[in-house]
């Protein structure tokens, strides 16, 4: 804590004496709100995490087109490790806000897809749930994970999910939707954590909101429908429900391969990994079950 501090200290944008306060959260990165006289900053310390995709450098560009498009607080310094964003005076939603919330989540991702990738510089990033979770079976082999024996299971259910997929337009996507990266200042919502920001398509962002918020399936059947401005048919019924399943087994993986490669404090990766792989589990076995 002392030496985080001592970072942030040294950071060259502040106008004087400092106040800073660690803010809890985050399953990958070490938060502190800052007040600096009149403002009051977040600050965020995460270094590159090759082992899971995450490279700073292209987060901040993302972060800066989010800004720009409008959903997301503005990216005020960056450097090696450090980000330093302007506060949210805002509630970090839970699962039960988004199950509440949603249909004021969806004009949120749609601007998100339409917009923010008009306002990226640099490389264009681009995320592929199917190539992440082969590219940590790889990692977990070659680190010897403690649930690495049941890869090829996995990677078999993968393949059937991936040629599940249909045709989608391509989009600038968030795909790290979880509740906590969701923000309600009481007059409009806020996206915030671009690590994962990139191409893709639209219905991963749909599935892992879904999926990571526990919506029912009369919701989630609205939520697509109402995205796409038609009721979906069978073949895209069936790929979103298919990728809701691939959400949930990267993030299995995402918890395994971090078991394996970092130990951020307060943080139990192999109770995650134990909790998001019961969620896969149940989504499975439902997704076979009604699979025709």
């Amino acid at each position: 804590m002392n030496d985080a501090k001592a970072i942030i200290r040294a950071l060259p944008i502040w106008s004087g004496p400092i106040d800073i306060q660690p803010v809890s959260g985050g399953l990958s990165n070490a938060n502190f709100k800052v007040v600096d006289g009149a403002r009051t900053c977040m600050v965020r310390l995460g270094a590159d995490l090759p082992f899971h995709h995450v490279f700073r450098e292209r987060e901040a560009a993302a972060s800066r087109a989010a800004h720009a498009a409008g959903i997301s607080p503005q990216l005020v310094h960056a450097q090696d490790g450090v980000s330093v964003f302007e506060f949210l005076d805002a509630r970090t939603y839970c699962a039960g806000d988004v199950q509440a919330n949603w249909r004021r989540i969806l004009p949120l991702l749609r601007k998100c897809h339409a917009e923010v990738g008009q306002h990226l510089t640099g490389p264009a990033p681009f995320f592929w749930v199917f190539h992440v979770i082969r590219d940590y079976a790889a990692t977990l082999r070659a680190g010897d994970g403690r649930l690495a024996g049941g890869l090829p299971r996995l990677l078999q259910i993968a393949g059937r999910l991936d040629a599940a997929q249909v045709p989608m337009p391509v989009v600038f996507g968030h795909h790290d939707l979880l509740p906590a990266n969701l923000m309600d200042d009481g007059e409009r919502l806020w996206l915030v954590d671009w690590e994962y920001g990139g191409y893709g398509t639209p219905l991963f962002d749909l599935a892992n909101l879904a999926g990571n918020a526990g919506l029912t399936d009369a919701d989630q059947r609205t939520l697509v429908e109402a995205y796409f401005e038609r009721e979906p048919d069978e073949a895209l019924w069936r790929a979103y429900r298919a990728m809701k399943v691939a959400s949930l087994l990267r993030e299995t993986l995402w918890s395994q391969v971090s078991e394996i490669h970092m130990a951020a404090p307060g943080i139990d990766y192999a109770a995650y990994t134990a909790e998001t792989l019961e969620q896969f589990e149940s989504a499975v076995t439902d997704f076979e079950e009604n699979d025709t």
